[in-house]
C-alpha cells in the first residue's frame, strides 16, 4: 500500500487534489500495471519455454507448463486487490470488506491449480516413452496422480475455510460424523472405491491389457481404470463398465501376461492305416521338434492316443514362442498343413464317421430267392 500512498503524492503535487479524479487515476494506473505485469510474465514464460526446450531436463517443462496460467490469473488477483483497495479508501463501501479474504482465497487457488497441473504433467511425463527411458506402469501412476490431487485439493478447501473464519478442527468433527452416515449410505459406493484400490495395489490387470473371467461374461481390452467402475472395450467394439467391487468375488484371467500360447489337436487316421501310425507320429515330433515358431523347451508331445469310433487318434501338444492372437493362428495353421502333408506323404487318409453294415449269409440267400425273375 506504500506505493498507492506515494501515488496519491505524487497526483497532489500535480494539482490533482479531487477525491474522484486522484481514485480514478490511481485505479487506472494500478490496471494499467497489473495488465503490463500480465504482458511482461507472460513474455517472460515464452523465453524460459525456448530456453527449457534446449535442457534435457524434462522437470522444467513440467513446472512451467503448470506455472503460466496460474501466475498469471494471481498476478491479475493481486492487482484488482489493489484497485479494490484504492476504491475502498475513497468509497467506504461495506462490500470492499471482502476482498482481502477473496484475495487470499484467490492465491490459494492459483497455488492448487499449479500443484494440481504440475502433478497431472508429471503424470503425461512419466508413462511416455518417447520422453523417458523407462516409462512407468500407466494405471499406477494414474493411481498415485489422482490420490495426490485430492489430497491437494482436500488441504486447499480447508485451509480456505479456516481464512473464511470457520474452525477446521470444527469441521473435521462433523466430517467424522457425518462419515459414518455416508458409510452407511453409500456402502456400494465404498465397497467399489476400496475394489479400485485393491486393483491398484494388487495389480492383476493394467491399462492395455485382454482380460477375462470365466465366472462372469467379462472379457474385453481395459480401458481405464476408476475409482468406481473398469471400463472394457469387448471384441465387438462395446464399452462394459464393471463395478471394481465385481473383481473382488470373481476369478480374473490375464492372457496378455502369458508367456506362450499352446497348440492342443487331437489329429484320426483311418484304421485301414494302423501301419503307418507309428511312421506318422514319429515324423509329426520331428518336426514339431525343428519348426522354428516353436518352443521346444516347453512340453512337447506327439502320442498315440485313443481308439476312436471310426478313426485311430493321437494328439500333439506344443507352444508357441509368440503370444501374439494373429501370429499364434498363422503358426498354427502352418504346423496343421505339415500334418496334413505327412499324412498324405506315407499313403494314409484322414478319418470320418462311417458304419458298416454286416448281413448275414441266410438274409443274403433268402432276399436273393424271393426276388423274382422279370417277365419278358
Amino acid at each position: 500500500m506504500d506505493i498507492l500512498a506515494s501515488l496519491n503524492a505524487f497526483l497532489t503535487g500535480l494539482g490533482y487534489e479531487d477525491a474522484a479524479a486522484q481514485s480514478a487515476i490511481e485505479i487506472f494506473a494500478v490496471v494499467l500495471l497489473t495488465a503490463l505485469a500480465s504482458f511482461v510474465s507472460k513474455r517472460v514464460f515464452t523465453h524460459i519455454e525456448h530456453h527449457f526446450e534446449k535442457t534435457e531436463n524434462l522437470w522444467d517443462d513440467a513446472l512451467l507448463h503448470a506455472a503460466r496460467r496460474p501466475a498469471s490469473l494471481a498476478i491479475w488477483i493481486i492487482g484488482l486487490s489493489m484497485a479494490a483497495y484504492t476504491a475502498n479508501r475513497y468509497a467506504d463501501i461495506a462490500a470492499f470488506d471482502l476482498v482481502e479474504p477473496l484475495q487470499r482465497i484467490g492465491v490459494i487457488f492459483c497455488l492448487t491449480w499449479f500443484v494440481v497441473g504440475f502433478i497431472a504433467h508429471t503424470e503425461n511425463l512419466l508413462v511416455d516413452p518417447e520422453r523417458v527411458r523407462e516409462p512407468m506402469d500407466q494405471t499406477t501412476v494414474h493411481a498415485l496422480g489422482k490420490l495426490l490431487r485430492a489430497s491437494i485439493i482436500i488441504t486447499a478447501v480447508l485451509v480456505a475455510l479456516q481464512t473464511l473464519g470457520f474452525s477446521i478442527s470444527g469441521v473435521l468433527a462433523f466430517g467424522g460424523i457425518g462419515g459414518i452416515a455416508v458409510g452407511f449410505a453409500a456402502k456400494d459406493l465404498l465397497a467399489n472405491f476400496f475394489g479400485g484400490l485393491m486393483i491398484y495395489l494388487d495389480r492383476p490387470f493394467v491399462v492395455g491389457d485382454w482380460i477375462r473371467s470365466p465366472d462372469q461374461e467379462i472379457e474385453g481390452t481395459v480401458e481405464k481404470v476408476g475409482w468406481r467402475l473398469t471400463t472394457i472395450r469387448t471384441f465387438d467394439k462395446r464399452p462394459l463398465y464393471v463395478p471394481n467391487q465385481v473383481f473382488a468375488n470373481i476369478s480374473v484371467q490375464n492372457p496378455s501376461r502369458m508367456s506362450h500360447r499352446r497348440i492342443y489337436e487331437k489329429v484320426g487316421i483311418r484304421y485301414d492305416d494302423a501301419k503307418q501310425l507309428e511312421t506318422v507320429v514319429s515324423k509329426v515330433k520331428t518336426m514339431l521338434q525343428n519348426h522354428p515358431d516353436l518352443d521346444t523347451e516347453q512340453t512337447l508331445i506327439v502320442n498315440f492316443d485313443a481308439f476312436g469310433a471310426s478313426s485311430l487318434d493321437f494328439f500333439i501338444y506344443t507352444f508357441t514362442k509368440t503370444t501374439n492372437w494373429i501370429e499364434y493362428h498363422t503358426v498354427k495353421q502352418k504346423v496343421l498343413v505339415e500334418i496334413i502333408k505327412i499324412i498324405e506323404g506315407e499313403g494314409a487318409e484322414f478319418a470320418f464317421p462311417t458304419s458298416t453294415v454286416h448281413l448275414p449269409e441266410l438274409v443274403n440267400s433268402g432276399l436273393a430267392h424271393n426276388i423274382e425273375e422279370p417277365k419278358p
